[in-house]
């Protein structure tokens, strides 16, 4: 099969489309996917500058997610998957391929209404944010949300479970095209990090009171501003670290208002707590994407061969939505 591989930790230009040797047949409980298309995730590019490396036991290829249909089960696979179901897939790895093998309990259903292309651009997305912000921080109906990265593929997503589920929204992004593209996703209140201080108009907002849970992939650099911009009992939930992983925090305002920080990844977490986020994630997401209340939002795709492309994409930051590759 065609995989795209890591020639060497480096840039956009390690990426290389190869021909390589087929996944192993599907173990207990496993099921073979030939793959429609896979997303490209910012992990993906920290992996391929060697920072951040597969698990053990999973694909050495990246890709945390794809689309496909169901072409061979193991052993003991649940019944309600056969061969030719067309599903998506959160993946340890291996989604830069035309083949990849996956625990069935990290399957889910085309949702109706969706293309098998287009649902590439879900798993991940739907899994880290209801994995995080609702069932850690319990962010709830007529509570406040502040998005950083609004017009990301995980800002995009979570902008509209948010309202859907009857949250005000408040974003960040660093221009004024993504700040539009957030509000006719339904975002409440679009703040531009580049010309606004964030915290000022958080507190401007909520008069005074600040947000009840910040979704953050910035990390170290936003910290402080981040527990500045939280009201009493507030959750401050970290998922990435652009910013830096260190900081110099002042704890009085935890202390004050009974803030909670929070953090976590996804890739790492044993087959079975993935298989627990992907089952609430069809419970409580997938009739929302059905109803088109929440929609997959694609900025481009690329063919495999044109991974190296994709991530410089990615790296540039311009792209509003996921960004796919197609075998």
């Amino acid at each position: 099969m065609r995989a795209v591989v890591i020639a060497r930790p480096g840039g956009p230009e390690v990426l290389e489309a190869r021909e390589v040797e087929d996944p192993p047949a599907p173990g207990e409980g496993e099921v073979l996917l030939e793959v429609a298309a896979a997303g490209v995730n910012r992990a993906d590019t920290v992996q391929r500058m060697g920072r951040y490396p597969p698990p053990a036991g999973a694909s050495p290829y990246p890709g945390l997610e794809c689309s496909g249909t169901i072409v061979a089960l193991g052993p003991n696979v649940p019944s309600r998957w056969a061969v030719g179901d067309k599903v998506c897939a959160l993946l340890s790895g291996g989604g830069y391929a035309e083949k990849v093998v996956v625990p069935a309990g990290q399957l889910l259903p085309i949702p109706e209404g969706v293309s098998l292309t287009d649902a590439a651009g879900l798993a991940e997305v739907a899994c880290t944010v209801w994995s995080t912000v609702f069932m850690i921080s319990h962010l709830s109906p007529g509570e406040s949300f502040l998005i950083h990265g609004g017009s990301s593929g995980i800002g995009t997503f979570a902008i509209q479970i948010a309202k859907h589920l009857g949250i005000k929204v408040f974003v960040t992004a660093g221009s004024e095209e993504k700040l539009s593209a957030c509000k006719d996703l339904g975002a409440d209140v679009c703040i531009n990090y580049k010309s606004e201080d964030f915290v000022e108009r958080v507190k401007e907002e909520t008069n005074g009171k600040g947000v009840d849970v910040i979704l953050d992939n910035i990390g170290g650099s936003y910290l402080q501003r981040n527990l500045n911009s939280l009201g009493v009992d507030g959750r401050l939930f970290i998922i990435g670290f652009q910013g830096g992983a260190v900081a110099e925090v002042n704890l009085q305002a935890v202390f004050a208002r009974r803030l909670t920080i929070q953090a976590a990844g996804l890739r790492t977490r044993s087959p079975a707590n993935k298989a627990q986020i992907v089952s609430e994630v069809e419970k409580n997401v997938w009739p929302a994407v059905a109803s088109g209340k929440v929609k997959p939002v694609i900025y481009k795709t690329f063919p495999l061969s044109e991974a190296s492309e994709a991530h410089r994409l990615m790296e540039a930051s311009t792209h509003i939505g996921k960004i796919l590759l197609l075998p």
